[in-house]
């Protein structure tokens, strides 16, 4: 990890910047995928998971069988901590759930808010070097808490053109109706437009890479809604000699392993720190599975020090980090104060890993700085807020008034002969 000592803030912007190609190298890649798949539907897909996928598939639908033989192929133990991370998933996300939100702003008229679920959704689920098969938990359950009636679940399928045990299992544990071996960019794009195998959605949800990310930007401006645009995945540590070294690194290669892309950042007011940090992260990425995977993300990596709590909560906050673990001797300046964040782990016995999984909390969160404007998945994100009204003879009466003076100064006498219309017929 490079080292840098008290970055001047005219720095940070350049210092900060993930490691991720723009939009414009990309761009055109996505849209000439989107426009074949538009226009040739399954034709176009088929092709195109050949292409990127290697491999020649007949059907791209899940059966009940291969299901069956995936639950099957699977150990129990595995079975037992699946079940074990969708009861604290469904629980902590059940607990998000909101009653009518009502009130009358004033005499007879009544307004409400009520929520109702999104109807279609699909979900993207990465398979690649890694099958995110928790990522089908973070997804599907609040999907299905909250009563979406379409849960299309898209996964490239390997070499083989099987997709993962453990994402079939899931799958079908948490109500998942439709499963499609299709990924990448024609994996968005059949959700987008619809094709004769792949539903058209409402709205797409799950995390991917550069690729997928831009292809779910670029759906946006097909009518079709995302949940945010998450990108390769990234952490930031704050700690200080309180600290275990030992815990940091690992946290650090934890997401350094997710990708080559991917990013992680220490942030400490200890160089003494630092430095036994990045010893141990040397030495514990030596026996990792996925070293090279983790030595290039660790090399687009950077360990920080500054003076003081201010100076490392300023940086953080422009940073935005997906996640972010504290670790310090006193964490509750930084969890109090902490504005921008995808997702906050708090003390030495708080791996991020546990969010990833197991805790409760969702792990498909934003990235690439989008913490400062956009939460992490959550029951709100599978349900749309509805409002309603109610007036009464009174109640318009009340207000009418109001609304002729304010519609008469805006130009829109239609506006107010809607009003007036039946102000008349309530005074004869």
């Amino acid at each position: 990890m490079k080292l840098y000592i008290n970055p001047t803030k005219s720095d940070w912007s350049t210092l900060l910047k993930r490691p991720t190609q723009t939009v414009e190298d990309i761009e055109s890649t996505v849209n000439e995928v989107f426009n074949d798949i538009k226009k040739n539907g399954d034709k176009a897909v088929f092709k195109y998971t050949s292409m990127f996928d290697s491999v020649n598939l007949e059907t791209n639908i899940v059966n009940i069988e291969e299901i069956r033989e995936a639950s099957n192929a699977i150990s129990e133990d595995l079975k037992d901590a699946i079940n074990l991370a969708k009861s604290n998933i469904e629980k902590f996300h059940t607990a998000q759930q909101t009653t009518k939100v009502s009130v009358s702003t004033m005499s007879g008229v009544d307004c409400w808010q009520e929520k109702r679920p999104i109807q279609k959704v699909g979900l993207y689920i990465p398979g690649g070097t890694a099958p995110l098969f928790s990522t089908v938990l973070m997804l599907a359950v609040p999907a299905q808490i909250a009563g979406c009636k379409e849960i299309v679940l898209c996964s490239p399928p390997n070499k083989e053109g099987k997709i993962a045990n453990e994402i079939l299992y899931a799958a079908q544990l948490c109500g998942v109706t439709k499963i499609i071996k299709v990924g990448g960019i024609q994996a968005i794009a059949g959700l987008t437009f619809g094709t004769e195998s792949i539903p058209q959605v409402y709205k797409i949800f799950g995390p991917g890479n550069q690729f997928v990310t831009v292809a779910k930007q670029l759906s946006t401006k097909y009518g079709v809604a995302i949940d945010m645009p998450a990108g390769p995945s990234e952490l930031l540590v704050v700690a200080d000699e309180s600290a275990n070294a030992v815990y940091v690194a690992s946290d650090l290669l934890s997401q350094a392993e997710h990708g080559s892309d991917s990013q992680v950042i220490l942030v400490t007011t200890s160089k003494a720190f630092a430095e036994n940090v990045a010893n141990e992260v040397d030495k514990q990425l030596q026996v990792l599975p996925r070293k090279a995977m983790a030595k290039d993300a660790i090399s687009n990596s950077k360990s920080i020090v500054v003076n003081t709590f201010q100076t490392a909560l300023d940086l953080i906050d422009e940073y935005g980090p997906e996640h972010f673990i504290v670790a310090t001797e006193d964490n509750d300046y930084f969890v109090d104060n902490i504005g921008n964040a995808g997702s906050v782990f708090i003390g030495n016995y708080t791996p991020e890993s546990a969010g990833d999984y197991a805790s409760g909390t969702n792990h498909t969160l934003p990235t690439n700085g989008f913490s400062k404007a956009y939460s992490g998945i959550n029951l709100d994100s599978f349900q749309k807020s509805i409002t309603f009204q109610k007036i009464s003879k009174e109640g318009i009466q009340n207000i009418g008034n109001a609304i002729e003076l304010m519609a008469e100064a805006e130009g829109l006498q239609a506006h107010k002969n809607a009003v007036t219309l039946r102000l008349k017929d309530l005074k004869n």
